[in-house]
């Protein structure tokens, strides 16, 4: 693998921060080297780590004094592209949490500055890394086509879980936030571009600027006839009634994931519980001549399926990886625009009440 292990620096230590630097602790392939953040939350992840480690405010400042060679970036998403492109002009290799920018273009142009530095540049899709999540995929590509995928994140939110949706509304819309997720999903699933995209947002609350929306429904179609749906939205008034639905469907059956636990009472703000599969069910639309069904459903269990944490252990030996066995990572970036392009693209089909063309987006 390596040599010695690569120096890095976290940028942003909340949640997702506070996670990737404990996997760095417990992965032989890093040594976390520094905290970077503006406020207080550097000094209780150092608390947590439990560890002395240099904290900063500016990044520059902290790759130089600490001659980091790989920065990891968990900060509110009107940050990722500056931190990135700063990072990236200072010779590191960049894990950046999703989205890639809040732009198309800032997208293109991240990926594009990464190629250019030689650097590598690695999404923090976390689906990607989940086994249940690949299954689910792989069940999906048994289904013929087209497909009909049906899914949603609705979170019911108070305290500190409302303030950060509202922190994060300053950026973005729940769509798009939650939507690169399960549209990357998607994408795998189809194995096919997006083509169109339609979308209905509202604004179900007065703590959160005008133009914003805490609630949306989009409404894919790909170039090979396929669809698919996805919902979500933020806040206190949230239902907590379907908000967890995982559902694909072809002409030969359908997938689901059914979370008894993780989609039950009270969960929908539990951000573990967002990976969380517990079984697969897969079911055959095969009839015989009496017209009834040939084969009974079939449950696949998941087992000991990783938590979050073990999640972004896994997304970070991949990082590693990329770097050391000089991965091939065009498709993944390609897939990380293609996915943003169309949750933007049903931000502003909802805003003018038409349908968007993805090709509007990614021109």
């Amino acid at each position: 693998m390596a040599n010695k292990p690569l120096r890095v620096l976290v940028v942003g230590c909340g949640n997702m921060g506070a996670a990737h630097s404990l996997a760095y602790q417990q992965l032989e392939t890093f040594t976390l080297c520094g905290l970077v953040a503006r406020g207080d939350s550097k000094a209780r992840l150092r608390a947590q780590l439990a560890v002395e480690l240099p904290l900063f405010e500016d990044l520059p400042q902290a790759i130089k004094e600490t001659q980091a060679e790989a920065v990891c970036i968990a900060t509110w998403p009107d940050s990722h592209e500056a931190l990135a492109l700063t990072a990236l002009a200072a010779g590191c290799h960049v894990f950046l949490e999703k989205p890639l920018a809040t732009t198309v273009s800032g997208a293109k142009r991240v990926v594009a500055t990464a190629n250019l530095a030689g650097k590598k540049l690695v999404v923090g899709y976390i689906l990607r890394h989940h086994p249940v999540w690949q299954r689910f995929i792989e069940l999906a590509h048994g289904l013929g086509k087209p497909l009909v995928m049906r899914m949603n994140l609705n979170q019911q939110s108070s305290g500190t879980a409302w303030h950060t949706h509202k922190m994060l509304m300053q950026s973005l819309s729940p769509l798009v936030d939650c939507g690169v997720h399960y549209l990357d999903v998607m994408c795998q699933m189809t194995q096919s571009s997006p083509h169109s995209v339609s979308a209905i947002g509202v604004r179900l609350t007065d703590e959160i600027a005008a133009e914003r929306v805490n609630y949306g429904q989009l409404q894919v179609r790909f170039t090979d006839g396929s669809v698919g749906w996805y919902e979500a939205g933020w806040g206190p008034m949230m239902s907590q009634t379907a908000f967890f639905i995982k559902d694909v469907i072809g002409p030969q059956g359908s997938a689901s994931i059914v979370a008894h636990e993780a989609g039950g009472e009270g969960q929908s703000a539990n951000v573990a519980a967002h990976t969380r599969t517990e079984s697969l069910r897969l079911h055959h639309a095969e009839l015989n001549a009496q017209g009834e069904f040939t084969h009974q459903d079939e449950w696949l269990r998941a087992g000991d399926e990783p938590d979050h944490f073990a999640l972004c252990q896994l997304e970070q030996q991949f990082f590693a990886r990329a770097i050391f066995e000089d991965l091939d990572l065009s498709q993944h970036q390609q897939q990380a625009i293609d996915s943003l392009a169309v949750v933007l693209a049903a931000d502003l089909a909802a805003r003018e009440e038409r349908t968007v063309l993805i090709k509007e987006m990614l021109s």
